[in-house]
């Protein structure tokens, strides 16, 4: 069942966090190289059969995980890629291709060494009467999941990981 025309949309997640890569480098482990840092034993349809993710680098490209047995399952279709500036790709890992919420990273040189990156996990209204609970653990989830990218700047100032609940 949808949401009814007057309920508020939920906000998109926005996550922010800082590594210590150069721009050009950062786009590739968040995208080509995820299965190098990605919790797959927490964060997969396979569990602790799954043994690699990935995304194909172009338009149309599949978002998706393998397991030992070699069955793959499909977590989104690459919608924009820009590489070194974005990438955005539809989400229903496990589930039908429809409804799916979107997720877009965003990359920005900080210094020739470092890398701002922000994920933007929005349309949750796709969901119907799901969006609330959904989005309720994804929000804690991304924190999980982008915890662990090697080179996650974690300066004595900065919060590795932050939140804004500002529409993208």
């Amino acid at each position: 069942m949808n949401r009814p025309s007057t309920d508020a949309t939920p906000a998109p997640i926005t996550k922010s966090l800082e590594v210590d890569r150069p721009l050009d480098e950062a786009f590739r482990l968040f995208t080509t190289d995820m299965a190098r840092w990605w919790p797959l034993a927490s964060h997969s349809v396979g569990g602790g059969d799954a043994e690699w993710c990935g995304i194909e680098p172009w338009v149309g490209g599949r978002v998706y995980e393998r397991t030992a047995g070699g069955d793959e399952h499909l977590w989104g279709r690459v919608m924009t890629w820009d590489p070194s500036r974005s990438v955005a790709f539809s989400w229903h890992p496990g589930q039908a291709p429809e409804p799916a919420t979107e997720v877009e990273l965003r990359f920005s040189a900080i210094t020739e060494t470092r890398t701002r990156v922000v994920l933007i996990h929005r349309h949750w209204e796709r969901l119907g009467d799901r969006a609330d609970a959904v989005r309720a653990r994804y929000q804690d989830g991304w924190d999980g999941v982008l915890g662990n990218c090697p080179g996650l700047h974690t300066g004595p100032s900065d919060r590795s990981v932050t939140q804004d609940s500002r529409p993208a």
